[in-house]
């Protein structure tokens, strides 16, 4: 059902204790094997929490934090604050201490759920300036010695004293306008800002994925990315609870390959660096081939490429190409899928940043189409998105369904549906900078084709202005950028100036190729005149010949690290801190300046 007022992610999440009681809902990695939990258990695990949260005495509108990687207690956590009338709001585990304290403070959460002792030190290094916050439920395993902290079990034995019928009048009390979730944006410059999502941009985003991708129970989808960004939240948690399908929590990051080679999930989600590592490591497994296997692998992949391309248009193969496509996959296919997890996979998602065109390429060649999807926190997720049938690789997709997009008179792309956000928590002022008249604006610039398919321009606010007046969007040249074989980031630079430079990293896997090859041991890769060369002849040869003059990179500059969240480089949320990166790269910006 569409959402209406009595269509709430609550009100279809129990709806599945009564259709599918014992269904699985998720799974658990416990030893060896892989546990279910069914309908019945996860909405009594719910329930059982919100009373709980009622007994701590958490009131409706009252915010309710997670702070841990995926697991069963964070979604349980999102759901009963949102069941009790109050709203759930998500840390990234990367956070620091007064970052952690920032997201507290602001929200001024009365409760916290954490993963382990480690996050709770973050809160127990910052909990003399949080007024607010009255209770840390650990999740399960861990045991704190403080009067603040209560263990899973501990927490919820408080719903005891709660009586269903308290629990069932603060559901009813529920409007959909009402707000459900805090989405705190990973912030690329200053604090972040709390994004306010209702139930109703839930339910109806939810809603239009479901028929957009013809999702159903049997479905399957594995956990990893942070439940704290809206897109890993609304597959997890949102989408799972309106279609009812099963989700299985990764147990690590380290443990993700292992973990999808044990699922084959029908569904995934991947960020573009996620793709772009399972991308080099069947690239390696294809390049060891030789002889017939690698003409084999290079006519499947070309086989495969031509049925996607088919079948982003709409049309399944025929004739000659279906028979090639079956030889193919028996052949091909039917071996490398598996190994990566993708034996089963008819949703493959890319998105929260550009993901390179060969990527996407690369992967219809091994028979796996990745959907890439283009939105912001503020639209719940989606603007535009590729799908079944309408897709083209290079663009983000059409408008999200029930919505409208548009260009600003800029080209700053315009959204306007019933996923647009109520407005940034404790904001007013940055609310009306960016919600006008019912439309988000969303910083971005973009054009469409004659289809309505959109593509990606850049960021106003990274618009470059070179000295001579040209304007220069850096997104496209930063792409060609990161095509260079060495390299694994790039961030281009020039404002006020009068040509264009580039900080680079390098890709580790190609560099330590690179090494084997060239018998370089021992140096500072970033500084070898060969490595340095070969990076210039690719510029050379494939990037500045795709550009104007003025877009043309003129020098760069190779780093000693790759960019990380750690360093300060990236959000936790994988996007680059263009600022932070410039501040702390001055002197390195200065010098392939000095004879300007």
């Amino acid at each position: 059902m569409a959402p209406t007022q009595r269509d709430s992610i609550i009100d279809r999440f129990q709806q599945h204790r009564r259709i599918r009681p014992a269904a699985p809902a998720y799974f658990e990695k416990i030893g060896s094997a892989w546990v279910p939990t069914t309908w019945e258990a996860y909405t009594a695990q719910v329930r059982t929490a919100a009373k709980a949260m009622i007994a701590l005495g958490v009131a409706p509108g009252q915010i309710v934090c997670m702070l841990g990687f995926n697991r069963p207690e964070w979604a349980i956590g999102q759901l009963a604050a949102m069941m009790i009338g109050g709203v759930g709001a998500g840390i990234y585990t990367t956070n620091s201490p007064s970052e952690v304290k920032y997201i507290l403070g602001h929200s001024e959460a009365p409760l916290i759920i954490l993963e382990n002792e480690s996050q709770w030190h973050k809160v127990q290094e910052v909990r003399a300036d949080l007024p607010h916050l009255r209770w840390a439920v650990m999740m399960r395993g861990t045991t704190v010695d403080d009067p603040m902290v209560l263990t899973w079990e501990a927490f919820l034995a408080r719903g005891a004293a709660i009586d269903e019928a308290a629990l069932d009048a603060r559901m009813a009390a529920i409007e959909m306008e009402h707000l459900a979730s805090l989405i705190y944006t990973s912030g690329t410059t200053g604090p972040p800002k709390a994004v306010m999502l209702s139930h109703h941009n839930l339910a109806s985003t939810a809603y239009h994925g479901q028929a957009l991708f013809k999702l159903t129970p049997n479905d399957v989808l594995l956990s990893y990315l942070p439940l704290s960004h809206i897109a890993e939240q609304m597959f997890t948690i949102h989408t799972a609870a309106t279609v009812g399908f099963a989700i299985y929590y990764a147990e690590s990051m380290t443990q993700l390959p292992d973990n999808l080679r044990e699922v084959q999930p029908t569904i995934f989600f991947g960020v573009p660096g996620v793709w772009e590592r399972f991308r080099n490591r069947v690239g390696e497994r294809l390049g060891e081939a030789h002889g017939a296997r690698r003409r084999i692998a290079d006519w499947a992949q070309t086989v495969g490429r031509r049925v996607v391309e088919g079948r982003n248009h709409g049309q399944e193969p025929s004739g000659a190409l279906a028979v090639q496509y079956r030889l193919a996959d028996r052949l091909v296919f039917s071996k490398i899928k598996p190994l990566l997890g993708f034996s089963r996979t008819r949703v493959a998602v890319s998105g929260a940043a550009a993901i390179n065109k060969d990527i996407l390429e690369f992967f219809s060649g091994l028979d796996v189409t990745i959907y890439e999807v283009y939105g912001q926190s503020e639209g719940c997720g989606p603007t535009t998105f590729n799908r079944p049938g309408a897709t083209i690789f290079g663009a983000t997709g059409q408008a999200w369904p029930g919505s409208e997009v548009k260009l600003g008179p800029d080209g700053e792309i315009l959204l306007r549906g019933p996923n647009v956000f109520m407005g940034y928590y404790k904001d007013p002022a940055a609310t009306a900078e960016t919600l006008i008249d019912g439309w988000l604006h969303s910083g971005d610039l973009g054009r469409f084709d004659e289809q309505g398919f959109l593509t990606i321009v850049g960021r106003k606010k990274d618009i470059i202005i070179t000295s001579g007046g040209k304007n220069i969007a850096p997104r496209n040249i930063e792409a060609a950028l990161k095509n260079v074989s060495l390299v694994g980031e790039a961030v281009l630079v020039g404002e006020g100036r009068k040509y264009l430079c580039a900080l680079l990293t390098l890709d580790p896997d190609a560099a330590l190729r690179f090494a084997e090859a060239h018998g370089i041991a021992g140096e500072d890769l970033h500084t070898h005149p060969l490595v340095i060369e070969a990076i210039q002849a690719e510029i050379d040869e494939n990037v500045n010949t795709q550009f104007a003059r003025v877009e043309q990179v003129r020098k760069f500059t190779l780093l000693s690290k790759p960019f990380t969240v750690e360093g300060g480089e990236m959000t936790p949320s994988l996007k680059l801190k263009r600022k932070a990166i410039c501040d702390m790269h001055l002197d390195e910006i200065e010098e392939m300046y000095e004879a300007e």
